[in-house]
């Protein structure tokens, strides 16, 4: 199920940005379009975690997710590849959105809940997404040439129903809680979490870490066009091959060292790919972009992958889905809304019609993280490594 969830927006995700620029549209709206993802995290993952802790099966809960976002993405591209109004495709991929924005976070609770031992197994369960999006990248630059074409959006959908078929047949989770209130059914209780301060470090961390990282999706693509990559889509898969390399050796890392240790190397990594692009924004060399993507994996593993296993390691089980759904909304949803806006605005002023501008756009960027690093190593606290608790927060 990882695997065709990763296969499914690897096709279409890397690929959206120049999909959008080949038929002249215009970054306000690329801009609208990558607010897709966002605003459905602020409005789903919370809630739908809630219903698969109290009142739906997770299985049921992925599998009519998967099926009806599916369709919804074929309908988007099909309206970009008719020339109707962009608007109808920003609509549906909107819609589309809202409904698949609870797939990663619903999947990696039924994960956790039926593995043995989740700090060991769940990184190479995980792993699954990380190849299946590789292949997608592969795919779409070698044997679809779809790095421009609305193509990557129709396999992109074709995957994504597959997936939502795959997922009925999971093992069945029902839901441990069985709360009717409305607080409880709208996800209002995983909220609560925020009292505890190291949650509220990390989260808040999280949001504005995600303000920066908007770009890294929504842009690279088009500068490494710009420096006349011509498989844009494969270039942006090489994140996915230290990926692959860092989600092995959390096996061990998570053992060994704290948290927080971890969250801290994934953010010096998150300011030195940046550093990396600024540096071929000013020579014009491949090579900074090559080594900056190729590092993502390990910027992408040890922050949000140990973000999930730190959750499912020190929240109750009545909302943990509610707790990956919260990591979601302030991720996905509150940190990438506002990151959206202010990349496409940055790189308006930066470098839109001046490619001598990508060094001081990257610059900037990055000098946010290393902000959000020395706060992160400053408030938050942690417990040493090694400690397994399921204590309540």
């Amino acid at each position: 199920m990882f695997f065709l969830l990763g296969m499914s927006v690897g096709f279409y995700v890397p690929t959206m940005t120049n999909i959008m620029s080949a038929r002249g549209l215009g970054s306000q709206l690329i801009q609208w379009a990558w607010l897709a993802g966002p605003v459905a995290s602020l409005l789903s993952p919370v809630a739908v975690g809630a219903l698969a802790d109290n009142r739906f099966a997770a299985q049921r809960v992925l599998g009519w997710a998967g099926v009806i976002s599916a369709a919804l993405l074929a309908a988007a591209f099909a309206c970009l590849d008719s020339n109707l109004s962009p608007w109808w495709f920003v609509v549906l991929l909107f819609s589309s959105s809202i409904v698949a924005a609870p797939l990663w976070s619903t999947l990696a609770s039924v994960s956790m809940f039926h593995l043995t031992q989740g700090e060991r197994e769940f990184p190479l369960v995980r792993l699954g997404g990380t190849i299946g999006w590789m292949l997608a990248g592969f795919l779409t630059s070698w044997v679809l040439g779809a790095d421009t074409s609305p193509v990557a959006g129709y396999a992109g959908a074709l995957i994504r129903l597959l997936g939502g078929f795959v997922a009925f047949t999971l093992p069945d989770t029902p839901p441990p809680g069985r709360s009717r209130s409305w607080r409880t059914l709208m996800g209002f209780d995983a909220f609560r979490l925020l009292k505890e301060r190291d949650h509220c470090v990390f989260f808040s961390a999280t949001a504005l870490l995600s303000i920066p990282l908007a770009a890294f999706y929504m842009w690279t693509p088009k500068h490494l066009a710009d420096l006349g990559d011509a498989k844009p889509t494969w270039t942006m898969a090489f994140g996915q091959f230290s990926e692959i390399a860092a989600m092995l050796l959390m096996v061990s890392l998570m053992t060994r060292f704290r948290v927080k240790t971890l969250l801290l190397a994934a953010l010096a990594l998150s300011a030195l790919r940046y550093g990396l692009f600024a540096w071929s924004g000013a020579t014009g060399s491949m090579v900074g972009m090559w080594i900056g993507v190729a590092i993502h994996g390990m910027c992408y593993t040890f922050y949000f992958i140990t973000a999930q296993m730190f959750l499912d390691r020190r929240v109750p089980l009545r909302v943990r889905s509610q707790a990956q759904g919260l990591l979601s909304l302030f991720s996905n949803g509150i940190g990438t809304l506002i990151g959206t806006i202010v990349v496409r605005h940055l790189y308006d002023l930066m470098v839109a019609g001046d490619p001598g501008g990508w060094t001081p756009y990257w610059s900037i960027l990055g000098g946010m993280i290393v902000l959000i690093t020395l706060g992160f190593a400053f408030f938050y606290v942690g417990v040493g490594a090694g400690d397994h608790s399921r204590k309540a927060p």
